[in-house]
């Protein structure tokens, strides 16, 4: 686009849609990527249920249900944005995945 060029001139671009599970290829960066949900939202136990189901699809839903033993269409429902999984259900899912959860001494702030 030259200087004289208006936006309204331009052809309009095409983009894709983004998909972080297409970007999270090892464990290493499935747990970061879990890590930084946990980080950033601790509250946000929906978005924390999506993140662990980004990771899910990331690696197969239907090898993960398989490997977790749950059915793929229940899992899809537990970690949508309406779901409300177990911690049971992430727990095998995580298993399933190859990541574990652990805890540390929350930082205080007064």
């Amino acid at each position: 686009m030259t200087q004289t060029q208006s936006r309204a001139d331009s052809k309009p671009v095409k983009l894709a849609p983004y998909d972080v599970a297409d970007h999270l290829r090892s464990r290493e960066e499935m747990a970061a990527y879990l890590d930084a949900w946990f980080e950033e939202f601790p509250d946000d136990v929906s978005g924390i249920a999506r993140a662990v189901g980004d990771i899910a699809r990331a690696k197969g839903m239907t090898q993960v249900a398989k490997d977790a033993g749950l059915s793929r269409e229940s899992l899809y429902r537990a970690l949508s944005q309406e779901g409300n999984p177990s911690l049971s259900t992430i727990l095998k899912v995580l298993a399933a995945v190859g990541l574990k959860l652990s805890v540390s001494v929350a930082t205080r702030v007064d």
